[in-house]
């Protein structure tokens, strides 16, 4: 039974984010489920990534104007919904936009659904405090009183209200479940990779000049301070106290220049100027080169309420292209860990970590053939191929059972 979906979500259009283009563009079609994607405005041109239709405002230079532009398009597609040309509506982590798709699909008679791939509330108060902290201003208050009021109408109204709950880790419905929601509306729907372009013939790319031989540790994804990387940076100096040569190669940027700066400085605090290098961000071909010249990768999430529940797609990068890796213990890397058996698990610490990577570039071959289990797991288990039958059946339990 094919399936239409009206969706709305927060990115602006198109979007590089897999669990947004990857499933709802590439694979749901496959398995009958095809979407009419609602989002932001980019500056980008536009590309329909596989959706039956594409919608987004047009671009404006004000955030206030592409805001508004983006509430009044969602109202005009929530209105010109119905049981003719759409089967369920879903709104993906946006609270206020969420309230209004719940109330309009349940004048309509229409299924509702809701996805939560980040904590967004809980997120925005948590930064609020730590700003407040520091420095209280008048903005801080204002996001603080922002992210209560959303979080009390997302637990309140939205999500009690949906028919089903989309959620990004299995540790993510239990802190749904904790707060009262369910069990049996929720459903976790964890990252994946397209193992289609995870290819037999990848080839490793050249390693940065002066690096050649060195034993090379590869790091793909944010270098925000929030991700505390100075652990990572501890993790080899620890290292290299057996390994001196060891070095290590950041693919990726942070959002604030200063979070690079300031990690950067805490490198050159540690005496570790030569062994550490950033690339910014590359496209998707080129990290993936670059890690596979790396002898491991290192995944690393500071463990929080936030990141806990979160659900990390590096691990899953690096398992899909062989490479020996390194991950820490928040809860979904430990699953994958633990069911794949093709990296190395640790405790958060960078001690713990140190040791795994010695354990690895120790011995370079075992490694190989240990991390060379992890393309056939992904494939069984966390490729977009399988997630994507996972939530078509999930959204035909739900249609047939409105009918």
């Amino acid at each position: 039974m094919p399936l239409t979906i009206l969706q709305l979500v927060p990115e602006a259009l198109p979007t590089h984010r897999a669990d947004v283009a990857v499933l709802f563009g590439k694979y749901l079609p496959r398995a009958g489920v095809h979407c009419d994607m609602v989002g932001m405005p980019s500056a980008a041109a536009a590309d329909p990534q596989g959706y039956a239709s594409l919608r987004r405002p047009a671009w404006h230079a004000s955030r206030l104007v592409r805001e508004a532009r983006f509430f009044w398009l969602c109202l005009r597609a929530l209105l010109a919904a119905n049981r003719r040309n759409c089967d369920l509506i879903q709104a993906r982590d946006m609270v206020s936009i969420g309230l209004l798709a719940m109330l309009v699909a349940r004048v309509k008679g229409l299924p509702f659904c809701y996805w939560v791939s980040f904590l967004m509330s809980e997120g925005r108060i948590e930064r609020a405090r730590a700003n407040l902290a520091r420095k209280p201003s008048l903005r801080a208050r204002l996001v603080l009183w922002k992210g209560l009021a959303e979080k009390a109408v997302l637990y309140r109204l939205v999500l009690p209200g949906a028919r089903h709950i989309f959620v990004q880790s299995d540790a993510m419905v239990a802190y749904m479940v904790e707060r009262g929601l369910p069990a049996a509306r929720l459903s976790a729907v964890p990252m994946g990779v397209d193992m289609e372009l995870f290819g037999a013939g990848a080839t490793a790319g050249a390693r940065p000049a002066g690096w050649e031989t060195r034993p090379m540790l590869g790091y793909l994804g944010s270098l925000d301070k929030e991700r505390q990387l100075q652990t990572v940076v501890d993790a080899l100096q620890l290292a290299r106290r057996r390994i001196p040569d060891a070095c290590l190669l950041l693919v990726g940027a942070a959002a604030n220049a200063g979070d690079t700066e300031q990690l950067m400085a805490y490198v050159r605090q540690q005496g570790l100027e030569d062994a550490v290098r950033i690339t910014g961000w590359l496209p998707s071909s080129q990290a993936w080169q670059l890690l596979l010249s790396a002898d491991a990768a290192v995944s690393y999430v500071p463990r929080n309420m936030l990141y806990d529940v979160s659900s990390p797609t590096k691990l899953l990068e690096y398992l899909a292209l062989g490479l020996p890796a390194v991950g820490n213990d928040i809860p979904d890397q430990a699953h994958v860990l633990a069911a794949s058996d093709a990296g190395w698990l640790t405790a958060s610490d960078a001690a713990s970590m140190a040791q795994a990577i010695e354990a690895i570039l120790g011995d370079p071959a075992a490694a190989r053939a240990r991390a060379a289990r992890g393309p056939d797991y992904l494939r069984a288990a966390r490729s977009y191929a399988v997630l994507s039958g996972q939530v078509a059946q999930q959204y035909r339990t739900i249609v047939e059972a409105g009918n």
